[in-house]
């Protein structure tokens, strides 16, 4: 049995390629992980601003507000007036945005079906009892 410091150098190194691995499957725009993410949170939680989306990413607001320009040329997100603050903007997603996340997720979703499909029955037992445990650790 590994130690505590092994088992965890062991799987960091497996999560991490295992989640760049999915995060390689993209939409018909091929976006940044950041704006992915971008996209993600307002799919998530509604209209931001550009500042909560920079608090929620933990990033300096002037990264957050090219991020979120980028995906405004691509026609991606919509900025509309703050209703209470004429300062703010808030961002939200248009209906290309909404697509290209489903598009996204559908393809990372696909991906990893088509490797877990070649697991064994009690392969895939075992992966859902390490995601109830990796969700339990992340929430800690």
């Amino acid at each position: 049995m590994p130690s505590s410091r092994e088992l965890a150098g062991d799987l960091r190194i497996a999560v991490g390629r295992a989640s760049r691995r999915i995060r390689a499957e993209r939409g018909e725009a091929g976006l940044t992980d950041p704006q992915f993410t971008v996209l993600a949170w307002l799919t998530k939680e509604g209209p931001l601003t550009p500042g909560q989306l920079a608090e929620r990413e933990r990033i300096q607001p002037p990264s957050m507000t090219r991020t979120v320009n980028g995906l405004l040329e691509l026609g991606l997100v919509a900025k509309t007036e703050h209703p209470t603050d004429g300062r703010q903007v808030v961002v939200s997603l248009t209906d290309a945005g909404v697509a290209e996340v489903r598009e996204t997720r559908r393809r990372r979703d696909a991906w990893l079906a088509g490797r877990l499909a070649t697991l064994t029955s009690d392969e895939r037992t075992l992966l859902a009892d390490a995601a109830e445990l990796l969700r339990r650790i992340a929430a800690s």
